[in-house]
């Protein structure tokens, strides 16, 4: 068996605001397996001041990664342990491998394109007109569920724009998800719960910085809105931290993002942990090509979720890996019409 690897830029459509700034371009690397006439390949998407390895030894470990490939998955992926992203690419690209198909990892009615997946609208952060284009879009592209960035501008503002969508439809007609990213303070972040809370929204994505274990354990106790670890879980590697976590917080949901967790197996992990407790979850991109996402997708149809998942990122990059996958009234769904095309030259 052979590896190599490849850096690729995915460059924005439309620059994407979050609470951390604004993203214009997003770096990806992509590892490549083959093994007399397979061939599997696997993405290792890191994100820029959010993954804990966001680390300057970062492409050096991937090189590592393949220059001792022959020792094989279960031994690399222990000694990258503190590489979440390479342990996610490192998985797809055996099992792309394995599957003799490189983009059918988890064979079902997904990929036979007799099933689809629910997945929520993604509204950026930007000014009131902006942000008001991007949410009128997502109800006329047929989005049953919409997830909306907030923190990065006037919180009236924002409180204007989710009572437009609550003044148009009800909560039966369009479920809302708010994203803080962390931007509320501790001191406030109640009060601003209370609020949001009025609009009868689902949830609230990390209202405050990951780290506060006993601030986010007394919102979730008291907040009268639902709240959903997200940041909180990255950079938790063993099983007896994740349990503490879960058990400390007591969130009423946790958010899976493979490339930040570690892949498949981080994610199952926390995922059965959260079971244990009656803590709900579902699966959400983290701006990989349409490779990740893939993988992403094929994995998270095997695991029945009924909660509308966050897969609904492959249409932002200009330069995309060509895919199958689209998205169509709020489903995403793999054509099997349409092909791939993994020309990273």
């Amino acid at each position: 068996m052979r590896a190599s690897y490849k850096k690729y830029v995915l460059n924005f459509k439309v620059p994407s605001g979050t609470s951390r700034g604004v993203l214009r371009t997003k770096e990806t690397w992509f590892i490549v397996l083959k093994e007399n006439d397979a061939i599997g390949i696997g993405e290792c998407g890191i994100l820029r001041t959010l993954s804990i390895d966001d680390r300057p030894d970062y492409e050096e470990k991937i090189w590592w990664v393949c220059k001792n490939i022959h020792l094989g998955l279960e031994w690399l992926l222990e000694n990258v342990m503190e590489f979440p992203s390479i342990q996610f690419g490192l998985e797809q690209a055996f099992l792309s491998l394995q599957s003799r198909t490189p983009f059918s990892l988890y064979p079902s009615k997904f990929t036979k394109g007799q099933d689809a997946i629910d997945i929520n609208g993604l509204i950026w952060m930007g000014d009131k007109a902006y942000m008001s284009n991007q949410i009128k879009e997502k109800i006329n592209a047929g989005f049953s569920c919409i997830k909306m960035k907030i923190g990065a501008i006037d919180f009236e503002t924002e409180l204007d724009l989710l009572s437009f969508i609550r003044n148009e439809f009800s909560s039966k007609e369009i479920e809302v998800r708010v994203d803080a990213n962390g931007a509320f303070s501790p001191n406030t972040a109640l009060e601003k719960l209370k609020r949001l809370s009025d609009l009868d929204l689902h949830s609230i994505e990390q209202p405050i910085k990951a780290g506060q274990f006993n601030e986010m354990a007394q919102l979730c106790e008291t907040s009268p809105l639902a709240i959903a670890l997200d940041e909180e879980l990255i950079g938790v590697f063993s099983v007896t931290k994740k349990e503490e976590v879960l058990q400390t917080i007591n969130p009423q949901y946790i958010i899976l993002k493979p490339s930040l967790v570690g892949g498949y197996s981080g994610s199952e992990e926390w995922i059965s942990l959260a079971k244990k407790q009656g803590i709900g979850w579902w699966v959400t991109s983290a701006l990989e090509s349409n490779v990740g996402l893939n993988a992403i997708a094929q994995w998270t149809y095997t695991l029945s979720s009924d909660l509308p998942q966050g897969l609904g990122t492959g249409s932002l990059f200009t330069n995309n890996i060509k895919s199958p996958l689209e998205v169509t009234n709020g489903r995403l769904s793999y054509h099997k019409k349409k092909h791939w095309n993994f020309n990273i030259e």
